[in-house]
């Protein structure tokens, strides 16, 4: 049973920074691509990054609302997924998903709220 548990959610100020992580358990994390995606209060999920496997040379690519901000990242000896958020915004408030995409596989979310 494939597993993954957000963490790193909470409340940051305008301009601020948090990293969120996402422990992967059940698979094979080194081989699949991994995503982030948010859903903020009345929209729709969206795509926020995704990183290929080692295989596919771990190529990231963003959202273009969080290009230059955000950072996406993995540590396949930990099975863990990460999100390094920088100059965040209340734009950026929502509730942050990690993804394994061809799995269908999501996690609970963590919740961020960037607000004075």
């Amino acid at each position: 049973q494939v597993q993954l548990v957000e963490s790193g959610g909470g409340l940051v100020q305008p301009g601020g920074s948090l990293r969120l992580s996402c422990v992967v358990s059940g698979l094979g994390f080194s081989a699949y691509e991994m995503r982030w995606y948010r859903q903020a209060p009345g929209k729709e999920r969206e795509l926020v990054a995704g990183i290929t496997s080692a295989g596919f040379g771990s190529t990231t690519y963003y959202a273009d609302s969080v290009k230059g901000r955000f950072t996406i990242s993995r540590d396949d000896a930990k099975d863990t997924l990460y999100l390094q958020m920088n100059s965040l915004d209340p734009e950026d408030t929502a509730v942050y998903y990690c993804n394994v995409p061809s799995r269908n596989a999501w996690g609970q979310g963590t919740l961020v709220t960037v607000s004075s």
